[in-house]
């Protein structure tokens, strides 16, 4: 069971979290001005379906690294994964993957049955379950298959419209049952947050990666060039989010307490600097966690700032 645990990576959860719960209290403040009612039942369904996507996606990167060889390459031990090492074999790690897939569609049907299908909004259910599948596959597609885009230096973009765009935007339209443009601006913010997540997980496995083939967008940058892409990828997550609350005004009705969030400038600044000193990339995997929780961290106090304060 603890080989399980380890190969389900669970400080990547907070990072898938972050941005359910950022849509969905997001989707709760404007519900609650409007004097609409919020259902925290979609909340909760939202969120246990995004953790059976986050781990199914651990299962199938740990499974396809495996059987390409790239995870032998790597001798630290934070960078070890289960079928590697041979603590888990390949078939059981792929019977994994497929019992994942799924329980991750029986759940997010049942999530847009909540959502859609019992307010007989079948258009926006059928949608949302072709979106729902189109999440397992590209879990699936990182590292599985004969050209999986992971090793095509495809990764961060697909992180950033699974992780930001696909999971704020997504969870908001749960909620409202439509969309508002200005969503976009933490969606961005979250999807950055994740695309800087995957980029120091790369920087830290240049070395091995390039032994290996995997041709990854901070292998094809290069170690400093990638590290001035981190640098802007954690700058503009809290200024977008700084837009949207002035496009909605909050500052001019007084309601400074939305603004809570910003005090996670001064941590990010020096998480910034510290990754800037870094010159070996094996010392990069401490941030890894480090950049999760401070994602979580922001999307719990703009949830809190417009909801609860």
């Amino acid at each position: 069971m603890t080989d399980w645990i380890k190969a389900a990576r669970l400080r990547t959860l907070p990072l898938s979290m972050s941005g359910i719960i950022l849509g969905s209290f997001i989707a709760r403040w404007r519900i609650v001005e409007e004097g609409g009612t919020w259902d925290w039942q979609i909340f909760a369904m939202a969120l246990v379906v995004t953790l059976l996507y986050q781990i199914l996606s651990n299962f199938a990167n740990d499974y396809g690294d495996g059987i390409k060889g790239t995870d032998k390459l790597r001798v630290n031990e934070a960078e070890q994964r289960a079928v590697a090492s041979g603590r888990i074999t390949a078939t059981q790690m792929r019977n994994a993957v497929i019992l994942f897939s799924i329980l991750s569609l029986i759940a997010t049907i049942a999530l847009l049955y909540l959502a859609f299908f019992k307010e007989n909004l079948m258009n926006e259910f059928y949608t949302f379950v072709g979106l729902g599948v189109a999440c397992i596959l590209a879990a699936i597609g990182y590292t599985i298959g004969k050209k999986p885009y992971g090793y095509l230096g495809l990764g961060d973009i697909m992180v950033f419209i699974f992780f930001g765009l696909v999971s704020v935007c997504g969870s908001y339209f749960l909620f409202t049952k439509h969309f508002d443009w200005d969503i976009l601006l933490p969606a961005t913010a979250v999807g950055l947050l994740s695309a800087a997540v995957l980029n120091l997980n790369n920087m830290r496995d240049i070395e091995s990666d390039a032994a290996s083939g995997k041709k990854t967008l901070a292998l094809r940058l290069g170690f400093k060039n990638a590290m001035v892409y981190e640098i802007i990828l954690l700058q503009l997550p809290l200024i977008l989010i700084l837009v949207f609350m002035m496009m909605n005004g909050l500052h001019t009705e007084g309601k400074y307490y939305a603004f809570i969030f910003f005090i996670l400038m001064l941590p990010m600044t020096a998480m910034r600097r510290k990754i800037m000193e870094v010159k070996e990339p094996k010392e990069l995997d401490p941030f890894l966690k480090q950049v999760g929780i401070m994602t979580l961290t922001m999307a719990i106090l703009v949830a809190f700032g417009l909801n609860y304060f």
